[in-house]
């Protein structure tokens, strides 16, 4: 189900027009919809949904070296936003296509990182943008070490990504959250790993 498919679950929400306004990569809507508030009384409403898809996200760690392994890019949004160089330290991740999330993050995994990894946890699900965005993000993590790494990572070359690799201790990487890592999705993992995950003193599942 997409922004041109809406839900009709909560009756609170009556959708009246929905225009496409692009579908150049992926898919802008704008839709008019009444919303009836908790006083009772209804109000008409207008909001714009960009629909990209789901998509998947995998925080690779080493706990015996207390290690991450991230990768960064060039991201031409968040260069024209401020973003000193447009350079962004992440988590391996993209988008799902047909498939399911695990299936999708592991294929993201080896393309950018060059690990084929073993067992995954799913850690979550999150809305990262929900004003605008439609896109649910899937959360995962896994252990990595040499025997993981089948080659040296860096993406897919035909669809023009040029992914550096970046291992940082966890410690470093904590540190760096606010200054050297600015991106929403690699902060929330790197937080759950030492609040509830390898590096927080639990045992492993």
């Amino acid at each position: 189900m997409g922004a041109d498919e809406p839900p009709v679950s909560n009756p609170r929400v009556r959708v009246r027009d929905i225009r496409l306004l692009s579908d150049n990569w992926y898919r802008l809507h704008t839709t008019t919809f009444d919303y009836q508030g908790a006083d009772g009384a209804w109000s008409s409403q207008s909001r714009e949904t960009y629909d990209r898809g789901n998509g998947a996200t995998i925080l690779l760690y080493d706990s015996t070296r207390r290690t991450v392994l991230l990768t960064a890019q060039f991201r031409y949004p968040a260069y024209v936003n401020g973003h000193p160089d447009g350079m962004l330290i992440e988590t391996a991740a993209g988008l799902l296509d047909d498939d399911d999330p695990e299936t999708a993050i592991r294929r993201e995994a080896i393309e950018e990182t060059g690990h084929r990894v073993g067992e995954v946890e799913h850690v979550f699900d999150a809305f990262m943008s929900p004003g605008s965005v439609t896109e649910r993000l899937h959360f995962y993590a896994a252990p990595y070490d040499s025997s993981t790494r089948e080659h040296a990572g860096g993406g897919l070359a035909h669809e023009g990504e040029h992914i550096d690799l970046v291992e940082l201790d966890i410690d470093e990487a904590l540190g760096m959250i606010g200054s050297g890592i600015a991106d929403a999705k690699t902060i929330m993992l790197l937080q759950w790993a030492v609040l509830s995950g390898p590096f927080s003193g639990r045992a492993p599942r």
